[in-house]
């Protein structure tokens, strides 16, 4: 698994392993029952704490996209195809947000961002 840590990032080193797991799981790069490094190989791998690597995997198996099983390891839970679309969904929500604060800063009008973002629509349907 091909995981990148930023140390000069101000995001924490445990929160870039979920970004980055969560999208690996979203785009199918990491298919449902595929097993995750355990926690030693992956926090070696990565030359961080084991610690680190286990906050990450919880919180992954809180969010529901990974289920731990004592003895066998961390996979990729099974159907949970509602979740993703979720978290799809605050990713583009995230992004819009992004894009209308922009907007605002260039002095652009709430008329003028909802006509903007109807002309982007009707170019991409």
């Amino acid at each position: 698994m091909n995981i990148i840590i930023n140390n000069s990032s101000m995001e924490p080193i445990y929160e870039q392993i979920i970004t980055q797991i969560k999208a690996m799981i979203m785009e199918g790069i990491l298919q449902e029952k595929t097993a995750l490094p355990s926690v030693r190989s992956l926090s070696k791998d990565l030359k961080i704490s084991a610690l680190t690597v286990k906050k990450a995997y919880d919180c992954l198996e809180e969010e529901g996209f990974i289920v731990t099983v004592h003895g066998k390891g961390s996979f990729v839970a099974q159907g949970n195809q509602n979740l993703l679309k979720e978290e799809k969904r605050k990713e583009v929500e995230r992004q819009l947000e992004l894009a209308i604060q922009e907007g605002r800063k260039c002095g652009m009008t709430a008329e003028e961002l909802h006509s903007l973002f109807v002309l982007i629509m009707e170019e991409c349907l």
